[in-house]
């Protein structure tokens, strides 16, 4: 086998034996053309180099080739076309409401921030929606908060994400349902008090001056005060708030708790909050995948989250959350569909693209368990943002 850059590799060359991305895998037969699609997908997946027994075509060998053939030479894959993974009806009915749910507490933010009068009717408002948003459609949600909106993300739509995954977890360790309802309410209201902060902070790209982070981290008093005399709600919510960036390890603040000194909602929260940072766009940086920041929260060791309520965590979402697109061993693409508690890196797949890069029918496309295909491995997971935006210019 000869190995090719992929970096050297041109839109239409063809070769005289077919190009394999890996021993057994075929990126396209014989006297196929390269598209520049297929250029575009090697590198998102991390591959430097592709291998063939064959050699590059000149014009005149692919002519002499489909003169052979009976006729001109074409392509029989067909473009691929990465379809919205909200496209059915029900799916953009959910979004719809989403936004709603959005839009109510973005408003709660800017009445907040113009020294406006609040009241928790409208926060209790937003908290039954949701809760009977999840009661219906639950991984959709999920992988709403994945996917996410295009664009940056603000203060508003992490503090919805931050609740949604709150009630996933609060579930996952059988809370009593009045205890889930205000850790939801805790996470929607976590960073109330970051419209306080002066925008020209959040949006800057270098080091804080130690004033400016002071501003910064005055915003968990400011949510306090606002939960708890603004808004009425019991002190353990407005804790939550004070609490969610002290450490395990004591190093947080603002009182630089330990442990267990720290209110559980906060705890909870801190690590939602911490994750739903990770996958959202800033200003400064693009957004991590699922997969990547759970694997950064899972390298906390014991410095920033209680260990048990990481564990729990990990249980209730995977390693590979639900939602996440994953490059399979097999060159196939497909989307987690089921976590399998048990073996994290094994959950079910559901196929979308398959190794020649044709998109399949989600009605038709074939399920894979992973815990019973022992042959067949998650090979890395790829950001669906990526994918979104490379078939939107096929």
């Amino acid at each position: 086998m000869n190995s090719i850059y992929v970096k050297s590799l041109r839109a239409g060359n063809r070769f005289s034996k077919p190009v394999y991305v890996d021993e057994t895998n075929i990126l396209v037969q014989e006297n196929i053309p390269i598209k520049q699609k297929d250029i575009d997908r090697l590198t998102r997946w991390g591959i430097k180099a592709v291998q063939t027994e064959g050699l590059l075509l000149s014009e005149k060998e692919i002519a002499q080739a489909g003169e052979a053939a009976g006729g001109p030479v074409n392509s029989s894959s067909d473009n691929v076309s990465f379809v919205n993974y909200m496209d059915s009806p029900v799916q953009q009915e959910i979004l719809k409401v989403y936004k709603q749910l959005l839009e109510q507490l973005q408003r709660i933010h800017e009445d907040v921030r113009d020294q406006k009068p609040v009241e928790n009717t409208s926060v209790n408002k937003i908290l039954d929606s949701l809760l009977d948003l999840l009661a219906k459609h639950r991984d959709d949600l999920i992988q709403l908060v994945f996917f996410g909106i295009p664009g940056e993300s603000d203060m508003a739509q992490n503090s919805l994400n931050t609740a949604i995954l709150a009630h996933i977890v609060g579930s996952g360790m059988n809370m009593y349902p009045h205890k889930l309802n205000q850790l939801v309410i805790s996470a929607l209201l976590h960073d109330l008090g970051m419209v306080k902060v002066p925008p020209a902070i959040l949006a800057k790209k270098g080091k804080l001056e130690e004033e400016e982070l002071s501003k910064v981290r005055a915003h968990t008093a400011h949510s306090y005060r606002i939960i708890t005399r603004e808004l009425g709600y019991p002190e353990d919510i407005g804790l939550a708030a004070l609490h969610h960036h002290e450490r395990w390890d004591g190093e947080g603040y603002p009182k630089k708790y330990v442990g267990k000194q720290i209110n559980l909602y906060a705890r909870i929260v801190a690590v939602l909050d911490a994750f739903v940072a990770m996958i959202s766009d800033r200003p400064y940086r693009d957004s991590m995948i699922g997969y990547t920041a759970m694997r950064s929260i899972l390298s906390d060791n014991g410095r920033r989250f209680d260990p048990e309520i990481l564990r729990i965590f990990i249980r209730c979402m995977g390693i590979y959350p639900l939602g996440s697109i994953v490059l399979l061993s097999t060159s196939c693409i497909g989307r987690v569909i089921e976590n399998n508690p048990e073996a994290p890196l094994r959950p079910k797949v559901k196929l979308m693209i398959d190794k020649n890069g044709a998109m399949l029918d989600n009605n038709k496309a074939e399920i894979i368990d992973l815990n019973n295909e022992k042959k067949i491995f998650i090979a890395k997971a790829v950001d669906p943002k990526g994918l979104l935006k490379q078939t939107a210019r096929e």
